[in-house]
């Protein structure tokens, strides 16, 4: 009888390895967080296929928490957090990265600001402390702030105004937003550029960037331990600050469709969008974030999609076509759908073949092949994402930015295979109306 309830043992010990293994591979990242004293969230990713690690430090604060008429402030900061602390010198910042063999950068979006190092792994400490020092540290006057001013007036120059897509899009999302601030560019409008001050940059800095208003994410060959010790060491000592709620006007229920057209001689090509107000997984009917992702992934997801096989391979009408959809927004998101006329198709019968493929979907609903097939390659997609160096930095730092939880993001596999057919018709249908849609074109005509 012993021998009996031993091998059962054996057996229940067998059958639960693999259950606890499916277990562990479930976890998307495998990322472990603590927190600081001072309420900085600290997050170590471990991927030690290269002695490289990746630092990461996301502010919780984007172009969205500007003051009206103050447009453009929080990219403006970005730029004029790598020129010099009270313990590093103007441009100090980008050379010691790079002659210790590392590279920078910076980011600003609606919701967050974001700044990032990779270097080889024993010098984290080294950008580790530059990081830190900046955070409450940084020396502002006239004579680094005005000059920056123009750089980024240029910027916009480059970026937006001498790019008719990127204009035309500036122009769609303002009219897909009516009241809350993700109406406004980004970078900013170029008149109320003009007139941030280094007295808005400062006031800004010491608004939003805290310790407790930050989420740093380490990822690549480290250990938990090696990060606790530098994380107390050079961000434990900052004080927490008192930070604003981010109360943001929010948007009015649409109730017209709007089209924006746009004439340039410097188009390469004409193309075709449509885009609508949607939920994102913190915003709106959130219970359909998952659900619109596969909409978008089957409807226009790549060249297996309902969109790309038949306006392009089938009929013949577009060079491309797709959907696009990012849930990831603290507000509502944007759900649409683009398209690209082949060389002698109007635009008029481009839109009306997308139409007719959007149309079918909502009246007779996706199939139960092409929301698997869509699933399948997310889960694979998600897959892939496990190798990259700061691929996975960049998901949970922006997932903890805009309110997520580590959890959410190390659970996205199975929330997407749990994608019922029904739930993704039901949010097609949810979101897409002729009746609220704005529709952006884009003409490579000249103006006059």
């Amino acid at each position: 009888m012993a021998r009996a309830l031993l091998s059962g043992f054996v057996m229940l010990l067998v059958l639960a390895l693999p259950a606890v293994a499916r277990a562990q591979q479930a976890r998307q990242f495998n990322a472990r967080s603590f927190a600081l004293a001072n309420g900085l969230q600290v997050v170590v990713i471990e991927n030690h296929r290269a002695p490289i690690v990746t630092q990461m430090i996301w502010y919780k604060v984007g172009s969205a928490d500007e003051h009206r008429g103050k447009t453009g402030l929080a990219h403006f900061l970005e730029h004029l957090m790598f020129k010099g602390t009270t313990e590093t010198p103007p441009g100090a910042f980008s050379r010691l990265v790079e002659q210790n063999g590392g590279r920078e950068n910076a980011f600003t979006t609606a919701d967050y600001t974001a700044f990032y190092q990779n270097v080889a792994s024993d010098r984290l400490e080294l950008v580790m402390k530059l990081e830190s020092e900046r955070m409450t540290g940084l020396v502002l006057t006239d004579a680094v702030v005005l000059p920056e001013r123009d750089v980024i007036v240029e910027e916009r120059h480059t970026r937006i105004d001498n790019n008719p897509s990127a204009l035309l899009n500036e122009q769609v999302n303002a009219a897909l937003f009516l009241n809350h601030p993700y109406h406004n560019p980004v970078i900013g409008w170029e008149n109320e550029m003009r007139r941030l001050t280094t007295a808005d940059a400062l006031a800004f800095y010491r608004r939003w960037y805290a310790p407790n208003n930050a989420v740093l994410v380490i990822g690549g060959d480290v250990t938990l331990e090696r990060v606790r010790a530098l994380a107390e060491k050079y961000y434990g000592p900052i004080p927490a600050r008192p930070v604003p709620a981010r109360n943001r006007a929010q948007e009015p229920r649409k109730v017209a469709s709007t089209r924006v057209v746009m004439k340039s001689p410097r188009a390469g090509e004409p193309s075709w969008s449509c885009s609508y107000l949607a939920p994102s997984y913190t915003a709106g009917d959130r219970q359909y974030a998952y659900a619109l992702q596969v909409l978008a992934e089957a409807l226009g997801g790549g060249v297996t999609s309902r969109l790309y096989r038949t306006l392009v391979l089938q009929q013949g009408v577009a060079l491309a076509a797709g959907a696009f959809y990012d849930p990831g927004a603290l507000d509502l998101a944007t759900f649409g759908f683009y398209a690209t006329p082949k060389k002698g198709v109007a635009i008029a019968d481009l839109e009306a073949a997308v139409e007719a493929v959007v149309k079918s979907a909502l009246k007779d609903g996706l199939t139960q092949e092409e929301v698997d097939r869509a699933k399948r390659h997310m889960q694979q997609q998600a897959v892939y994402a496990r190798d990259s160096l700061d691929g996975p930095a960049r998901v949970v730092g922006a997932a903890l930015a805009t309110g997520r939880s580590l959890d959410d993001v190390e659970t996205w596999p199975q929330h997407i295979g749990a994608v019922t057919l029904d739930e993704v018709n039901a949010a097609a249908r949810l979101v897409i109306h002729d009746d609220i849609g704005v529709t952006g074109v884009l003409l490579p005509e000249p103006t006059s």
